[in-house]
This record gives structure tokens, sequence and C-alpha cells, in this order.
């Protein structure tokens, strides 16, 4: 059983808690998922079966989307309201919303972003989070993130809510303190839902009763949703990129990877293209997805 599960994560459950879910249901030991969700937030969640989860590094590189809920006048010790409260502001005192989309539009493009002591990163091997919860604090180096699009969509007493697309890394949770701070009052993430993760869309996830018993229906083919270039050899070359050979193949020059397939359209790997001669060189060989 290989492939790729379109799933709405529900509040109150970790990433993890869905992927037990999922082993138990379909009985398969090999399942993994694509950009960890908080356990309040909800959205989307892809999880990969079998020899799916092979290619879980293309889908987590993929830009997101979120809608977001800001509460302004406080900020916590986990950046969202499930935290302890760590200080407070007298709030938005009615910020006219042209201002508050200044402020938002400010974050567009590349930024710097200092990541939350409530995270997962790891310093010298040990996740931040654990650190906080020992009462440990440590300075957080930024990082560099991207927002591609971001748009408020409603202002309602002490709260915003607005729609963002941002790269990898990005934390949310930081994102609204910044965006609290650039304001001049404080702000916690009061509320999010993961609305896309690549080709992965909130309206085509399905809820976790779909997927009680295992259903094969809700299998999607693993290839659909890596944005890649594709080529197709014939089956000597197939015999070829199988077996961890170079295989001689005409694409573009910019290529970088290649999504990979036979003669008969069935999806075999991904390849990269050799630097050094005009062929493409295995990077992931599938027995089958």
């Amino acid at each position: 059983m290989n492939g790729l599960l379109n799933i709405l994560k529900p509040p109150g459950m970790t990433s993890h808690d869905v992927v037990s879910f999922v082993r138990r249901n379909y009985r398969i030991k090999r399942v993994g998922h694509a950009g960890t969700l908080d356990p309040a937030a909800a959205g989307v969640l892809p999880v990969a079966l079998g020899q799916a989860t092979r290619l879980l590094e293309y889908l987590t590189a993929d830009n997101k989307s979120y809608r977001v809920e800001a509460t302004f006048g406080f900020e916590t010790d986990s950046g969202d309201d499930t935290g302890t409260v760590t200080s407070r502001s007298s709030g938005m005192v009615a910020l006219p919303r042209a201002e508050i989309e200044t402020a938002l539009a400010s974050f567009v493009g590349s930024i710097q972003q200092v990541p939350p002591m409530y995270s997962a990163i790891k310093v010298d091997g040990k996740k931040l989070y654990e650190l906080a919860r020992d009462g440990i604090k440590v300075a957080i180096e930024p990082r560099n993130i991207f927002i591609s699009d971001i748009n408020l969509i409603k202002v309602e007493d002490e709260k915003i809510v607005f729609d963002v697309t941002c790269s990898k890394g990005t934390y949310i949770r930081s994102l609204c303190i910044d965006i609290g701070r650039k304001l001049g009052c404080l702000a916690t993430m009061s509320f999010l839902v993961r609305t896309r993760v690549g080709s992965f869309s909130l309206s085509e996830a399905n809820t976790l009763e779909d997927l009680v018993g295992g259903s094969s229906e809700f299998i999607l083919p693993a290839d659909k949703f890596i944005a890649m270039p594709e080529v197709f050899l014939n089956e000597q070359q197939v015999w070829a990129f199988k077996n961890g050979q170079l295989v001689e193949c005409i694409v573009d020059e910019d290529v970088r990877l290649i999504k990979v397939y036979s003669a008969d359209k069935a999806f075999i790997g991904i390849a990269s293209k050799d630097s050094a001669s005009s062929a493409i060189k295995p990077v992931k060989v599938l027995s089958s997805v």
C-alpha cells in the first residue's frame, strides 16, 4: 500500500497522533507526515504511506497557506493562547484598518524570523520546547523565511483575521508576535487553520472519520503532488535507472530534479541532472508507489 492521504487534522491532536491513527486503520507501519501542525491547530496534513514516505522531503519543501487569528493586548511564552501570559499591553486602541494592512504588507518578501521557544528546533541536541519546560532559556538565532502573500480578512474588537502564504520553516506564532510589535501593541496567535500545503487543499481534505477502516479510495498517487519536470524512459533506460546508473536523457539545463517514468507512465523515482554530462542520475528509486 503506497500513496498519500490529504487529512484534515482536528485541533487537540498532535501530528504524530494522526500518523498513529492512520497506522491502525490502514494496518501499515510505514507512515509519515509532511509539515508538523501544533496540537491546537487544525488543517491540511499530508500523510504518506509505504514507499511514498521516501518522497516526504519534496512535500515539506512546498509553500503553505494559513488562515490566522491574532488577539492583541498580550504575549505568552508559547506564542499562542494556550501558553502562560508573559506581558500585557493596551491592545489595538482602534487602529485604522489601513494601518493594519500596511503593517501586514511590510512582512511580504524575504525576512528574518526568530522561532518561538516552544518549538521542535534543536539546540545542542535538545529540542527548544524541552528546554523551555525545564525553565532553561537559550539565545535563538533568527532564520530566513519568505512570505509570499498576506491579506487582512477581518478586524473585530481586539482581534484580526488574515491569510498568509509562506515558505517552509515559517512560524505563524512568531509572525503574530512580530505583527503586534510592529503595530505597537502585543499580539498572540489565537486560532490557526492550515488551508494548503503545496497542491494539497483544505477543500479536498478528508476527515479522520472518512478514513476509519482504511478505505483505499482516499489514497492519492504520490507523484501527482510533486512539482517537477517529467521524463519518460524506455525499457533499457528503466533497467539502468533502477540499478543506479546514469541515463542519457535530454533535459533543460536549469532543471535540478526530475520525476522519472517508464514508457507506460509508471512513476519510478526522482533523478537529478548530472553536471558533467547530458545524463540524469537516480536520487530516489521506488519499487512501487
